[in-house]
């Protein structure tokens, strides 16, 4: 079979886990990482928050990759980085100056992360027709799906395990030397992803006999999609959705696992390394692919506006467990399990809307590029308030923290009573 046919299940899998293991890397894996390394609450939400930009940013430079080399080429080239990357966390941890130096290749891993979900969204729609993409969606978000839970839930449990292994004869352990080993063993694994689909991946005459675009034309397609943007019917509700539907969130889940980490004198519930890891990868990645499930499918049904006061209130109610958890302090593994996955639940189900009213803003003539506009400033919304979520925690306490998030949740309830959807929007349409 030639590299032009070949079976989407040669590709598709592999292509798609690549694209989520990294940003769950950047975004979860980090945080827990300092945290088990003793760097502070404020330090880490503030700058594994900034981790965010290269996805606020993503609308600005997607056109380059339009134009500069293939997506095939762009794609190898960014998997090579991202197992450079990965590697070069993993020799800094144990350095005196880890924290910055590690901090650097982290942004060069979210920069190459960022760049390479841009060209496998494009190559996906090069290498499949009409029909493949629509029967494959499904799969590749599975497969994102096992990207989260991997990275999320057994790299975890993998650096716990090595954490919990004594050594030499002091009977110290070195948590570290841990993290250094998980970050080795994940930069391996890229390097071997990236080398199969140096072999695997089609090469679709359309991704590499396309037509070259001039700078110029690219700027004055931007300028036309960037105007065309701004000039909406009520763009300033629509952004004000977009930056505050997940204000509480946003927050909460900068320090959901350094809460779940933390001693009981500081008021965490002292959890290790390996069953955070069981509770976010396997538990709370369950729970919100359901919660998310379920959303699309009452979604189709009756339509974006006949749930998303329901969704809406599902991705913030929620939350009340962790200030139930806080004042508590519980020691049952299955009760902080169960609170974990009700509020992972509520919010797969209510991040449905949020996707979806990106997609009903996004209708038009240029609705690719005006829904990378919304994913920018979905991603502004996260990383802004967290950046701040560690000082506000340390200055105020877990008990009062999680307070303050339901209290950030309010003008979420308030967007969602100044915005118009169509009432026919999101329903599937039944055919004939």
């Amino acid at each position: 079979m030639n590299k032009q046919n070949r079976s989407p299940w040669a590709w598709i899998p592999s292509l798609y886990f690549a694209e989520g293991l990294p940003y769950v890397v950047v975004m979860t894996v980090a945080v827990i990482m300092y945290k088990r390394l003793d760097i502070s609450n404020t330090d880490i939400a503030l700058y594994t928050s900034w981790l965010y930009l290269p996805w606020v940013i993503k609308p600005i430079w997607s056109p380059f990759v339009d134009i500069i080399k293939s997506k095939r080429w762009w794609i190898v080239s960014m998997q090579l980085l991202i197992g450079a990357a990965l590697a070069g966390v993993a020799f800094t941890i144990p350095t005196s100056n880890f924290f910055q130096s590690s901090l650097a290749f982290l942004w060069i891993l979210a920069f190459s992360s960022a760049t390479h979900d841009i060209a496998a969204d494009g190559f996906y729609m090069h290498g499949l027709d009409k029909h493949k993409q629509a029967y494959f969606i499904g799969i590749r978000s599975t497969f994102y799906r096992i990207a989260m839970i991997t990275g999320q839930g057994l790299l975890i449990v993998l650096a716990g395990h090595f954490e919990s292994i004594k050594l030499f004869s002091q009977n110290e352990k070195n948590i570290p030397l841990a993290w250094s080993l998980t970050f080795v063993i994940i930069a391996l694994s890229f390097l071997i992803i990236a080398l199969y689909h140096k072999f695997a991946l089609p090469k679709p005459q359309d991704d590499a006999n396309k037509e070259i675009k001039s700078f110029s034309s690219v700027f004055e397609d931007f300028a036309e999609t960037f105007i065309s943007f701004f000039s909406k019917k009520d763009i300033f509700k629509i952004l004000g959705l977009l930056l505050v539907y997940r204000l509480g969130e946003s927050q909460l889940v900068k320090m959901a696992s350094p809460f779940l980490l933390d001693s009981k004198e500081v008021g965490g519930l002292a959890l290790s390394t390996s069953e955070v890891g069981i509770i976010y990868g396997t538990i709370g990645v369950l729970a919100l692919t359901i919660g998310g499930i379920l959303g699309g499918y009452l979604a189709s049904r009756n339509g974006l506006k006949h749930w998303i006061w329901w969704m809406v209130i599902a991705i913030n109610l929620p939350n009340l467990v962790y200030v139930y958890l806080s004042q508590a302090l519980p020691d049952s593994f299955l009760l902080i399990s169960a609170s974990v996955a009700v509020e992972q639940f509520g919010y797969g189900f209510g991040f449905t809307a949020y996707m979806l009213y990106q997609i009903y803003v996004s209708e038009g003539e240029h609705k690719t590029a005006h829904f990378a506009f919304c994913t920018g400033f979905m991603a502004l919304g996260m990383m802004l308030p967290g950046m701040i979520s560690g000082w506000i925690q340390e200055l105020i306490g877990y008990q009062h923290f999680f307070i303050w998030v339901m209290i950030c949740t309010i003008p979420s309830f308030i967007m969602i009573k100044l915005i118009d959807i169509n009432p026919k929007f999101g329903i599937k349409t039944k055919e004939i």
